[in-house]
């Protein structure tokens, strides 16, 4: 039966994991565990080479300078230790992704469209890598620093299941527990490597019967069954939709989630299933959980949240989302998706401190 081809992103990444990058991926894991059989204080470095050599392969030598040039940029606007100057750093990073006379450049450098993808991919998900690292450089004390040299940043930034897609991880987390040095067993490796792989492909089966038997994403493309649904049908296909994209992201999560276990290192909580959600605020930072982090730590945090005052919160809440659209492309339907998903979290948070007044709960 053929499948639904219009979920972009499942077919993008599934051609390409067949293609190249589980192969590489396959390669990392066994440098990481010959590395931490026999030189574990060199791990970070050895992942480090091995990361810019996949970088390299995959995006060839003008893609590998691009990211580097990134690095190298955010590194340099951070010994300023100003978190406004990283941030005005980091936008105008992505925005350079969006000028059309450097779009059609990039284009030049590959025979195919989904290679030129694969840059811009890897390119936005590099830029939140070089913003956590710059923002931690600036809020570290200058005893701290030598944590945070460029070696450090190259190695954080060429982590290779991390490298195109996430799963985010901050730069303070993977720098200590990639300093960490301890026992390692091979028997008990090969236990959550095999676990892993079953369960990995047990949600890949589970995707790919959707894709194959649902059609979720091609009804939503045309009109016309959905101008003759009822409102339980349309109700039906949003649900749908939404436990695709948690079992898609348990995939492409729980991939690179694997082998950061295989290194040592904790991976990112994964999606929590939506149809466990109650709570609009919760689903934000439950849902994709390794992208939110970031946004809550490093924007929702620093602004104020929910500590500061009610015009405080709203604008450290407009300013994630804000964020959160402009990083995802900054196309208008995408302004609008923030817009929406700022004001359900205001209303549902606004109603929980009016349900929290004393009068009211009495009159309840």
């Amino acid at each position: 039966m053929p499948q639904d081809p219009m979920d972009f992103e499942w077919s993008y990444w599934v051609e390409w994991g067949r293609e190249r990058i589980l192969w590489l991926l396959a390669g990392h894991l066994l440098v990481s565990q010959m590395s931490r059989l026999l030189v574990e204080k060199y791990k970070p470095w050895c992942l480090m080479v091995y990361g810019m050599a996949a970088c390299w392969l995959l995006l060839g030598i003008k893609g590998f300078a691009v990211i580097l040039l990134h690095a190298a940029i955010s590194f340099a606007v951070a010994q300023f230790q100003l978190s406004v100057l990283t941030w005005l750093c980091s936008l105008i990073l992505l925005a350079t992704l969006r000028i059309p006379a450097v779009e059609e450049t990039k284009r030049r450098w590959y025979d195919t469209e989904n290679e030129y993808y694969l840059l811009l991919f890897t390119v936005s998900v590099r830029c939140l890598f070089c913003t956590s690292f710059s923002l931690e450089y600036c809020w570290h004390a200058p005893s701290q620093k030598s944590s945070h040299s460029f070696p450090w940043m190259l190695a954080y930034v060429f982590y290779y299941p991390t490298f195109h897609n996430g799963p985010l991880v901050n730069f303070d987390e993977f720098s200590k527990q990639m300093r960490r040095q301890e026992a390692f067993s091979v028997k008990t490796n090969l236990i959550i490597l095999i676990v892993g792989i079953i369960r990995i492909f047990f949600w890949w089966c589970l995707a790919e019967l959707m894709i194959h038997l649902m059609y979720i994403h091609a009804l939503y493309s045309s009109a016309l069954p959905l101008e003759s649904a009822s409102y339980w049908a349309l109700g039906g296909l949003a649900l749908a939709q939404v436990l695709f994209f948690y079992v898609k992201y348990l995939v492409l999560y729980g991939v690179p989630g694997l082998l950061l276990q295989m290194d040592g290192l904790k991976p990112p909580a994964l999606p929590c299933c939506v149809s466990l959600m109650h709570s609009f605020t919760k689903m934000w930072r439950l849902v994709i959980a390794a992208f939110q982090a970031v946004c809550y730590w490093y924007i929702y945090v620093p602004m104020g949240g929910s500590q500061s005052s009610l015009l405080g919160t709203l604008l450290s809440t407009a300013l994630t989302f804000a964020f959160v659209s402009y990083w995802h492309g900054g196309q208008s339907y995408l302004w609008y998706w923030g817009a929406l998903n700022w004001l359900g979290v205001i209303v549902e948070n606004g109603t929980k401190r009016i349900l929290s007044i004393s009068l009211i709960q009495d009159l309840i």
